[in-house]
């Protein structure tokens, strides 16, 4: 792979047509701003991230995670960029503006996660694997089951930016190619996803559409498994700027719930830093007595060490990367201090975090109405005939195509609403269909 090619301004949908702009804004900022201007955008506000959404004390959704690893991952983009440049003495038309390009990948690396979180993943998955929907195997290929019984945030977000839904206009959100693939953390479709980890970037309904993108970028299918392709550069830097917010910021939150005494936060972070470093850290702190300030202060040293490290090693493994060999995220590759300080905060995290009551909590409850409203609306589309059904099909928006002659499409058309809606509307359109809540006559 080579940056020459790699950075293209070339829009997914707009091959044939080039629109003259009258400002000075390039191509890819223009990624970022027609994405954070979008529905699906503003609808991450009332997403669970890990918590349950605000209390009396806010916590991230998936909307300020988005922004906040937008930001870091322009930072990366950047940093990555000056030493290219610099260091490298590599030129490239587009070079200067990765950060640019990380920067709209990273606020779009979310958008097509369903409600409540990673269980709202496992719900759909289960449903087809092990629940009502079971008997649908036989209706389609093993390529759209496979996608149906490990569905996938990852996937969902290709499919949310590229799909011509039925009155809106071809290519999606029509986003630069360069942009597109920095979003595809796997690069494979689920058929060929490894079996213990189930991951995988493209529904097979969209397996074309990355194939136009991979030939047109130049990226490779993999000597040693042609059914993979080689991971797109930048994608190592939009992934490093999630690993480093979901990681700090989670801990940050949960000294704010007091999952995590003051004391137990400090030591975690304070685990980055030499004894120098450390003892200047701790002098600044001294200057101010408000905890949740010495906390993001703490947070804020954390992340920018995370990112100077992480673009270090980036540029260091840049040749490996660009042939395709490097196999590895950038955070496991960090000094050791650093990987190891990471490390902490990750058992951390899983131990008192991610099984705590209130994540445990959302996750039960989210899992419950995803599987009722997947039950209610997958019948609903396989039997359009009964009387039930029509009723309950007038309430899906007419850009999902619900009357198509597949089953896999049809069951993609409910997966995208389902998949669409935030925790507040999936919990209320529950209510409605399990008779918990009657409108007032």
């Amino acid at each position: 792979m080579n940056w020459n090619q790699l950075l293209s301004t070339k829009r997914f949908g707009m091959e044939a047509y080039h629109e003259k702009r009258s400002d000075d804004r390039t191509e890819f900022q223009r990624d970022y701003d027609r994405l954070i201007f979008s529905a699906p955008f503003r609808r991450l506000q009332n997403k669970t991230q890990v918590f349950p959404l605000p209390g009396s004390v806010f916590v991230h959704n998936r909307l300020t995670h988005s922004l906040e690893v937008a930001c870091v991952g322009r930072s990366l983009g950047m940093n990555v960029a000056h030493q290219l440049i610099e260091k490298k003495n590599i030129s490239s038309p587009f070079l200067s503006e990765i950060g640019s390009i990380v920067s709209a990948a990273c606020l779009a690396h979310d958008l097509g996660n369903p409600p409540f979180g990673h269980s709202g993943e496992k719900a759909i998955a289960t449903f087809f694997s092990e629940g009502n929907g079971e008997h649908l195997k036989s209706q389609m290929t093993d390529e759209e089951w496979k996608d149906c019984t490990c569905f996938e945030g990852n996937a969902n977000t290709f499919r949310l930016l590229t799909h011509q839904f039925v009155g809106r206009r071809a290519g999606g959100f029509v986003l630069t190619y360069s942009t597109l693939a920095s979003i595809v953390k796997y690069p494979y479709a689920s058929i060929f996803s490894d079996a213990k980890k189930q991951k995988f970037g493209f529904f097979d309904s969209e397996k074309n559409d990355f194939e136009r993108i991979s030939k047109e970028l130049g990226i490779p299918r993999l000597a040693e498994n042609l059914n993979r392709y080689a991971r797109y550069p930048l994608v190592y830097l939009v992934e490093a700027a999630d690993d480093i917010c979901y990681q700090i910021m989670d801990i940050e939150d949960a000294h704010k719930l007091k999952i995590l005494t003051t004391d137990e936060t400090i030591s975690l972070f304070l685990g980055y830093f030499d004894d120098d470093r450390k003892a200047r850290i701790l002098e600044t702190m001294k200057m101010v007595t408000d905890e949740n300030e010495q906390i993001a202060y703490l947070r804020s040293s954390v992340i920018g060490k995370l990112i100077d490290q992480c673009s270090a090693v980036f540029v260091e493994n840049e040749e490996s990367i660009l042939n395709g060999s490097f196999n590895s995220s950038l955070v496991k590759k960090m000094p050791e201090q650093t990987a190891k300080a990471y490390e902490n905060c990750s058992k951390i995290a899983i131990k008192k975090i991610y099984r705590s009551s209130e994540v445990l909590d959302v996750e039960l409850a989210g899992y419950k109405i995803i599987l009722t409203l997947l039950d209610n609306l997958v019948t609903a589309v396989l039997n359009p005939e009964k009387a039930y059904s029509k009723q309950l099909l007038m309430r899906i928006p007419e850009q999902f195509e619900t009357n198509s002659d597949s089953t896999y499409k049809k069951i993609m058309a409910v997966l995208d609403y389902i998949s669409g809606m935030t925790d507040v509307y999936a919990l209320d359109l529950y209510r409605k269909i399990t008779g918990m809540s009657i409108p007032t006559l």
